[in-house]
């Protein structure tokens, strides 16, 4: 496979778990891989690899210029993970318990397959969980409420909090959080997603007109919530 631009899609929510009739954020996704028939691996770890979860992924992508397929890591994992997650065009992270998919993603190795997968131009991408994963430190609720957390796979700096406008507690728990010495980052409403291209923003895009993005950090006169520019996909 050719070598390109390290590339992240990090969603705050939506795509065909949350948006099932509304398909523009994986559309997006699709039309960033440099393949007619992309190669698409869904990642549901954070689920517990939850069975009707993956058939959900394989339904919404069935019928589409694509080569669907899914990777477990509960039971007995496939022996050439490496070579199955390289091979892909883009791998898809769902949503679930954060903490826990990077317990298990270090037990085999993944964490250090993904970056090299995210070295090599492999697009990574995903909702909640799946937006989290690739910080240095997230609002996770993997713990019960939701709460800060710094255990990250650390490809992106600071932090992310997802589902901003989706759920209530999350705006004003990051904000706390940041005002409390947690490290800023990036916040996005469901149907909303951050382009990384390396570790530098490059755009914001979103499957719905008011769906936004959001650059929060600590100033001195405390934080600040900086809406970003973000491109409507419809």
């Amino acid at each position: 496979m050719p070598e390109r631009t390290p590339t992240i899609v990090a969603m705050g929510g939506g795509g065909f778990s949350m948006e099932p009739d509304n398909p523009l954020l994986d559309d997006f996704v699709l039309s960033l891989a440099a393949s007619d028939c992309p190669r698409v691996c869904f990642l549901p770890t954070p689920s517990g690899d939850a069975e009707g979860y993956i058939a959900r992924f394989h339904d919404s992508f069935e019928g589409r210029p694509v080569e669907a397929s899914h990777l477990n890591l509960f039971g007995r994992p496939r022996e050439d993970l490496r070579d199955f997650v390289l091979s892909q065009d883009v791998v898809y992270v769902g949503g679930g318990n954060t903490a826990n998919a990077l317990a298990i993603w270090r037990v085999h190795g993944m964490d250090a397959i993904l970056r090299e997968a995210w070295e090599r131009g492999v697009i990574l991408t995903g909702l909640s969980a799946g937006m989290i994963c690739w910080f240095e430190a997230g609002m996770t609720d993997s713990f019960g409420p939701v709460r800060p957390w710094h255990d990250g796979l650390a490809f992106l700096p600071g932090s992310a909090c997802p589902h901003y406008d989706g759920e209530e507690d999350r705006r004003p728990t990051y904000r706390a959080a940041v005002q409390d010495g947690f490290p800023g980052g990036y916040a996005a409403d469901d149907g909303a997603a951050f382009v990384f291209r390396g570790t530098e923003l490059a755009e914001c895009v979103a499957s719905r007109p008011d769906a936004a993005c959001y650059r929060v950090t600590l100033r001195k006169d405390g934080v600040n919530e900086e809406p970003l520019v973000t491109r409507y996909l419809g």
